[in-house]
């Protein structure tokens, strides 16, 4: 496995495994199939209402908690007490410490969340913070009216949506970037996609598997999503090949430079947040 080093020195693998979307009454065993493939990484959110499976599925997988990196999103109905609701993250999970904890969305009470997360990271709560859907302006306004600058931003990333310039500002600044969504949430038949598809061939690989190696190649962790152990272990054996400059210049052409999947900067997505209430 390779390990993104965070701007506070705590080693994060950089491929994880994602249960958005995954019922609850399935996440239990994914997490358990999921640790046997090799992931070491679990993503999760206080949103996803999987935490509770996810903490099952950690006791059950036989692999020591210091051998595993488990991350969850406090949500914008929870900022108001963004500790509280992470510690009732951690009794949901029977953890005594979580890797990394991010705000979720960038909209509500910010400031107020975040002086909570460092708190809770001061006190060893959490080893590491950060955000979710942060545009890097908002991201590092964080760290610069407070203590401690986001180590880890997990946005929208996939061959349609590849925002070059956001992941270049964020990670000059010492920010880690996660791309959620990789596969595109298989819209725009990604899977048959002809210039992965040919890119693959040349390697005895999967689209999937060229995607996750062109996200790693930038140092981008991939949270990738599966029920399927077969899944699971294709995704995660990328380390075996790398891609060539025409390979990527080839990808490059597939940019349509906007999200096919969730507009923060819709009005209407905003409002929908913002009366989205999750009161884990």
């Amino acid at each position: 496995m390779q390990y993104v080093n965070l701007a506070n020195n705590v080693q994060m693998p950089i491929l994880g495994f994602g249960v958005f979307q995954i019922s609850p009454e399935e996440t239990e065993q994914a997490v358990i199939h999921a640790i046997q493939a090799g992931y070491r990484h679990i993503d999760t959110a206080q949103s996803y209402m999987n935490e509770t499976e996810i903490g099952r599925g950690i006791a059950k997988s036989g692999v020591a908690r210091e051998e595993l990196f488990i991350t969850t999103k406090v949500w914008i109905s929870n900022y108001e007490d963004a500790k509280a609701s992470v510690e009732r993250s951690l009794a949901r999970m029977g953890l005594d410490y979580l890797d990394l904890v991010l705000l979720h969305q960038p909209f509500g009470d910010t400031f107020k969340a975040w002086k909570d997360l460092e708190e809770l990271q001061a006190a060893g709560k959490v080893r590491a913070i950060g955000v979710s859907n942060f545009s890097p302006s908002f991201a590092v306004e964080l760290g610069a009216f407070h203590k401690v600058m986001p180590q880890v931003n997990q946005i929208e990333v996939n061959p349609f949506f590849q925002r070059p310039e956001e992941i270049a500002k964020l990670q000059a600044q010492g920010i880690a970037v996660q791309a959620w969504a990789p596969f595109a949430e298989g819209k725009n038949e990604i899977f048959s996609n002809s210039v992965l598809v040919e890119i693959g061939k040349k390697y005895g690989k999967s689209v999937a598997q060229v995607i996750v190696r062109w996200l790693v190649e930038q140092n981008i962790t991939v949270l990738a999503k599966s029920v399927k152990p077969e899944r699971m272990a294709e995704n995660i054996n990328v380390f075996d090949f790398a891609l060539s400059d025409e390979d990527k210049a080839q990808i490059a052409t597939l940019d349509l430079g906007k999200t096919i999947i969730f507009d923060h900067s819709d009005p209407e997505i905003v409002k929908f947040l913002a009366g989205y209430k999750v009161n884990a």
